[in-house]
């Protein structure tokens, strides 16, 4: 039962990761599943879609007592049906996570830092985030800078966000394993919200989440 991590933070954050290793009838098996969310990760044709779900589901019945329930918005954001905390989710590659918080909506998001980020530098850095990249950590500040982004975006719920133009992280050079991260989020309206991220590196994966009461 690979449940990689759970650290419970003092803002009654909470951070979960699993490491996926097993089978999809193994992860099944320990995931427990409630009858509609089993329907509906029947419907998916991808098993490595279906995986990620049962992780997940394993994830919620580690962090919490009583079974709760999950949900997802339309635009594909989950919550929890019977249960107050904030919720994000996040899965790449081995590894899924789940950040939940008892009073603050929340963003989280995992990443490779092996893939390749082209795309990534080409149409989401702005040209500040461009001109701070260094050789030496240039892999490592891409994963963390798109994780940040990622995280932003599901934490703040606004559709159509530009992520060159309305989140920008501010030039940090990457720790090895924990560190933190400053950033803003402009909305579509003009207001600009400063952040406060954390983030860790581990196993060649970056992790990124934050908080609504870092705004």
């Amino acid at each position: 039962m690979p449940l990689h991590s759970i650290d419970r933070f003092d803002d009654s954050g909470t951070l979960a990761i699993w490491h996926i290793t097993e089978s999809e009838e193994e992860l099944k098996s320990i995931a427990s599943v409630p009858e509609e969310e089993q329907e509906d990760i029947d419907l998916s044709p991808l098993e490595k879609r279906r995986i990620e779900r049962y992780a997940v589901r394993a994830l919620l019945n580690a962090l919490f007592d009583e079974k709760v329930y999950l949900g997802y918005e339309e635009d594909n954001s989950p919550y929890l049906k019977n249960n107050h905390y904030g919720i994000s989710i996040s899965h790449s590659g081995e590894y899924a996570c789940v950040f939940i918080h008892e009073n603050e909506s929340v963003g989280v998001d995992i990443e490779q830092l092996d893939r390749d980020f082209t795309a990534v530098e080409t149409k989401v850095l702005s040209e500040r985030e461009k001109n701070y990249l260094s050789d030496k950590y240039r892999q490592t500040q891409l994963g963390i800078i798109w994780c940040a982004k990622e995280a932003i975006y599901k934490l703040m719920c606004e559709r159509g966000v530009d992520f060159s133009e309305q989140i920008e992280v501010e030039k940090f050079t990457p720790r090895e394993e924990d560190g933190e991260l400053e950033a803003t989020f402009t909305s579509q309206r003009g207001t600009t919200y400063e952040l406060e991220l954390d983030y860790k590196i581990f196993d060649g994966y970056a992790l990124v989440w934050v908080t609504s009461d870092t705004m």
